[in-house]
């Protein structure tokens, strides 16, 4: 397959064409042509994508819950990190926005990169 031509992606007809030939030479070889095709392919795809199709930061507070369901972690197991049973309560009921000593304890027992945790979100005013 000697006849195969890697362009830039510049357009969706580009990207489609290249989506399709990524499918069809899927289970090439590793480090045959065909192989080297799909694995350039594969990277031309994702900084098209990253460029076009950007995939937003999850929400500060949906990053915590998501987290805690993925560690198995209970309200009373962010009190180190937060502050008092209420203090968490507040936070992730978005009525206190998290405090950057709260970022960095969360980054340490989350493993949730910092710039997600710092960005803003909306809270809700104690009316």
């Amino acid at each position: 397959m000697n006849d195969m031509q890697i362009r830039p992606i510049r357009s969706d007809a580009d990207y489609r064409t290249a989506l399709a030939q990524v499918e069809r030479l899927w289970d090439a070889d590793p480090g045959s042509p065909e192989g080297d095709h799909v694995e350039v392919l594969s990277t031309l795809i994702e900084a098209y994508e990253a460029e076009h199709y950007p995939i937003p930061a999850p929400d500060p507070i949906a990053a915590v819950e998501f987290m805690m369901e993925q560690k198995g972690l209970t309200r009373r197991d962010l009190e180190p990190a937060i502050g008092s049973r209420g203090r968490v309560s507040e936070i992730l009921n978005r009525r206190r926005p998290l405090t950057l000593p709260m970022v960095r304890a969360l980054t340490a027992l989350l493993h949730i990169p910092a710039e997600v945790l710092v960005q803003s979100y909306e809270t809700k005013s104690a009316a």
